[in-house]
């Protein structure tokens, strides 16, 4: 692990997580914002199994007291239509407009620019450091791959 960032390798694929945040067992990453809020989105991790999002809905509103695992929204792409739940409890205080208009930001820029929103957690303790968060993508990708080759000898 580097100072700024660890990868991964899914596959073919390698994806960087940076070392700067804290992560979420739902594949989100969180990154304070000084003001006890925290922002989060989705881990490239995620993104890669996603592929190409092109759709993203709430289906609460900022303001609202939110509990750990509660659905905060909808997100479709390529691969997957899922639900979208909160990686923590605590209350969500804004959601990032520019992914709503484009959501293809959260596909080239899941660390940055496509940021999907910001909420003052209850508690922070559910979510993982970053060496925590890289043993739990070993666990998460062994599953993801039994899953994908299930489906490949049922069709």
């Amino acid at each position: 692990m580097s100072e700024t960032s660890f990868t991964f390798a899914m596959g073919e694929f390698t994806a960087a997580f940076p070392t700067d945040r804290r992560y979420a067992t739902n594949h989100m990453w969180a990154r304070p914002r000084g003001d006890e809020s925290w922002r989060f989105g989705l881990t490239a991790y995620a993104v890669r199994l996603l592929q190409d999002v092109y759709f993203l809905d709430w289906t609460i509103d900022e303001g609202v007291t939110l509990a750990s695992r509660q659905t905060i929204g909808d997100i479709e792409s390529k691969k997957a239509e899922s639900g979208l739940y909160a990686p923590v409890g605590g209350t969500l205080t804004r959601f990032n407009e520019d992914v709503l208009d484009d959501p293809s930001l959260i596909n080239a820029e899941p660390y940055a620019a496509g940021w999907l929103f910001e909420m003052r957690p209850s508690s922070i303790e559910e979510l993982l450091s970053p060496t925590a968060y890289r043993d739990h993508l070993a666990d998460a990708w062994e599953v993801a791959q039994r899953t994908i080759k299930g489906q490949a000898t049922t069709v």
